[in-house]
């Protein structure tokens, strides 16, 4: 990690050009941020509370909107930041081939201007928060455990960083990774708590898909927190911190053991 401090400077310039890069030219700028999510939250709400008898979303507690929000919130940065990452190495062939930097630092970028993103996208839920209050009295929870924002966020960004770190060194040895990624990041949404809640007694194929998913407890972390006022469950947040430091610690070391190839391979 020291070496990657020291050159910050390096990882701060490629987050500022792909942040720049992504909105200097569009129409709407930086709102595109703003869309994805805002855009995939009112789809599915027409989908579930109008399209189709959905009886399960009216013991949410809360309308389905903003549930299913806080939802799309972490799923958004989840999916754009590996989207990102999984091209990283490929995508920047010249500087991998010609100067000598920690190769981490483009997974890390990736990661990193998807995060700007999130940051972006989380003021409409303030704005969802206002409406919903004004229309019917919700009042989201304020307080202590609001703290547990910041863990849940950072564990998150750990499993995002050390799964693309390998997707990226993946695609680097095999191009068509990028294509699975396509279609597997989508399979991945549905197999989540995303959209609709898991059910409680789903059987040995639910708790097991529980368990092998890290996006499962960070995203009903960020509903207990947001939504309920109560703490993440401790046990399932741990087991998520903990496959976000294994991913990352063995990617690192793979990075070291690689990294004299990935010139060969760019």
């Amino acid at each position: 990690m020291s070496e990657i401090w020291q050159y910050r400077d390096l990882l701060f310039q490629l987050v500022r050009r792909d942040i720049v890069v992504r909105y200097r030219h569009s129409l709407l700028g930086v709102a595109w941020a703003l869309l994805q999510p805002l855009g995939l939250m009112l789809l599915f709400t027409f989908v579930f509370t109008r399209a189709v008898a959905a009886g399960a979303l009216n013991d949410l507690g809360v309308p389905y909107a903003i549930w299913a929000y806080v939802g799309i919130l972490p799923w958004t940065l989840f999916a754009t930041g590996l989207g990102g990452a999984v091209l990283s190495l490929a995508a920047h062939r010249d500087m991998v081939t010609k100067v000598y930097f920690p190769r981490q630092i483009l997974p890390m970028a990736a990661v990193a201007s998807a995060f700007f993103d999130f940051l972006v996208a989380s003021t409409v839920l303030a704005g969802l928060a206002v409406y919903y209050r004004a229309t019917c009295g919700l009042t989201l929870p304020l307080g202590a455990p609001l703290l547990w924002l910041g863990p849940l966020v950072a564990f998150q960004l750990l499993i995002m960083l050390g799964l693309g770190m390998w997707l990226a060194l993946a695609n680097l040895w095999y191009r068509d990774v990028k294509y699975l990624f396509n279609v597997g990041i989508q399979m991945w949404m549905f197999l989540t708590n995303v959209l609709y809640p898991l059910p409680e007694n789903g059987g040995p194929v639910v708790r097991a898909l529980t368990l092998c998913n890290p996006m499962i407890p960070i995203i009903s972390g960020y509903r207990r927190v947001l939504l309920e006022g109560r703490a993440p469950e401790p046990l399932a947040l741990l087991g998520a911190a903990t496959v976000g430091a294994m991913l990352t610690a063995g990617a690192w070391a793979a990075y070291r053991l690689l990294e004299g190839r990935f010139a060969e391979r760019a």
